[in-house]
């Protein structure tokens, strides 16, 4: 009798280099496209206003608590340092905005400060937020 040598099946395999090659390069794309956004560090309840329009660009958010705490980051800031921390983070974003969002509760008198401290730090687009039906 005559024996067949059969040949083993050969295995096949699927080749997963080029997929982790696209997912990494899809991965490390979105990452620096993703805008980061910056959060005061508090909730404050805004003022409503039926003019409030919505602000897209804006990358430095001060909050002014009703206790007249003022929070850049999510750190508790001096009104006296509003100023320093502004032009810092202006710095590294020349062409951002400030928002500031004030508490309805807080008072006028650090508003006032908080605004003058960012026009002292030569930014030239401040914008008070509101809440709105826009």
């Amino acid at each position: 009798m005559r024996r067949r040598h059969l040949a083993p099946e050969e295995e096949s395999e699927v080749n997963m280099t080029p997929m982790l090659d696209v997912v990494f390069i899809m991965l490390i794309f979105f990452i620096v496209t993703a805008s980061f956004v910056k959060e005061s560090g508090i909730e404050v309840t805004r003022q409503y206003a039926s003019q409030a329009e919505k602000k897209e660009s804006a990358n430095i958010f001060i909050a002014i608590a009703e206790n007249g705490q003022v929070w850049i980051d999510k750190r508790m800031v001096d009104v006296r340092a509003v100023r320093s921390n502004i032009e810092r983070l202006h710095a590294e974003n020349p062409q951002g905005s400030v928002v500031i969002q004030a508490d309805r509760a807080s008072k006028n008198g650090i508003l006032v400060q908080v605004l003058d401290a960012a026009k002292a730090a030569k930014v030239e687009n401040v914008s008070l937020a509101a809440e709105g039906d826009a």
